[in-house]
């Protein structure tokens, strides 16, 4: 009587094992992970400019004065000047100090003045927040008017930089005047 053993030959593994390795590169082309997530970023970004642009509003629709630039003199101001190749700060483009919702934030806005307080309980940076990609504040005290910016880097989302109303394809502006020079 003879005893036989059952399994698989080396060759048939290796095969098996070729033909998964083909497979797992051919989905992680199709899928891309490095641009789902960009598109997540970008979604973040997305929401943050909509909630920041919203608290402004808010701002704007219940204060009988409104100064959108809380040391304005009535003119434009900016804050993280786009356009530039380098952040204005040392350590990314928006410093964790400058997170306040009370005027002295990265936002010239205060929020906390707010009857019931500021709609955001800090000041949201970019998910990046680096040389590359940042949120930037404009205002025109004398005609309250206001734009946040920020950069989209998906290809799924970055053509919303460019049909968004402003005046600067590179970013994507938002508010009551995104044609604000920023």
């Amino acid at each position: 009587m003879q005893i036989q053993k059952k399994g698989f030959t080396l060759i048939e593994l290796l095969i098996v094992i070729g033909i998964i390795g083909i497979l797992a590169a051919a989905v992680i082309v199709v899928l891309n992970p490095a641009e789902l997530l960009a598109q997540a970023r970008d979604g973040t970004r997305l929401s943050d400019l909509d909630s920041i642009a919203s608290a402004i509003n808010l701002y704007i629709a219940s204060t009988d004065a409104p100064d959108l630039y809380f040391e304005g003199d009535g003119t434009v101001a900016t804050v993280n000047v786009a356009g530039t190749t380098t952040c204005p700060f040392t350590i990314g483009c928006v410093p964790d100090t400058d997170m306040t919702t009370d005027g002295n934030g990265w936002v010239r806005v205060n929020l906390d003045s707010i009857a019931g307080g500021s709609p955001l309980p800090v000041l949201p940076k970019d998910p990046t927040n680096n040389t590359s990609f940042y949120y930037g504040y404009a205002a025109n005290d004398a005609s309250s008017t206001f734009e946040v910016d920020g950069i989209l880097e998906s290809d799924r989302h970055s053509g919303k930089m460019t049909t968004d109303g402003g005046n600067n394809p590179s970013f994507y502006e938002k508010g009551t005047d995104p044609a604000l020079n920023l």
